[in-house]
């Protein structure tokens, strides 16, 4: 039994560095769960094919193998879930952002701002006016003043005209 665990292990180690060595090669990473399922199963049956019938293999040994086998399908599948998992949460992530500027950009109406010139490269010239219109171009919110639309990344200052004139 021993000389066929020495060779299980032997399989094991060159399948392991041919999968190393095959990954450097072509630059690729190796995280298919259904070849390592496939490795293990392989193994496990050669063990069974080469085994000495004389001394056959412990039915404990066949239990915690049996036992690393079910644990490697449970991880693959919680890996599987988790995944899936943070792929919904950044696509809701992302439906936030998207929600959150549209709303800061449609709250703009009706308000002065004063706005970064981006035409000027000293960053000097300010445009000041009030937002009459609201768009979305290019994924980002852009408010129209004194008839030029601007993106909202460049507004340096916002006053509500309702406010200051109740003081």
């Amino acid at each position: 039994m021993t000389s066929v665990s020495a060779e299980i292990t032997n399989l094991q180690n060159q399948t392991s560095y041919s999968k190393l060595e095959e990954s450097k090669r072509t630059g690729l990473r190796q995280s298919s769960s259904t070849n390592d399922s496939s490795v293990f199963l392989t193994l496990m049956l050669q063990q069974l094919q080469n085994q000495d019938p004389t001394e056959p293999t412990d039915n404990t040994e066949w239990l915690s193998q049996l036992a690393q086998y079910s644990s490697l399908e449970q991880m693959t599948q919680m890996n599987k879930g988790l995944n899936d998992c943070m792929s919904f949460i950044s696509s809701i992530s992302n439906n936030i952002n998207t929600n959150s500027e549209i709303t800061q950009t449609l709250s703009l109406i009706g308000k002065e701002v004063t706005i970064l010139d981006p035409a000027d490269e000293s960053g000097t010239n300010k445009i000041k006016g009030i937002v009459s219109e609201a768009s979305f171009e290019d994924g980002t919110g852009k408010v129209k003043i004194n008839g030029e639309y601007y993106s909202i990344s460049n507004i340096i200052a916002v006053k509500d005209l309702s406010i200051s004139e109740q003081n």
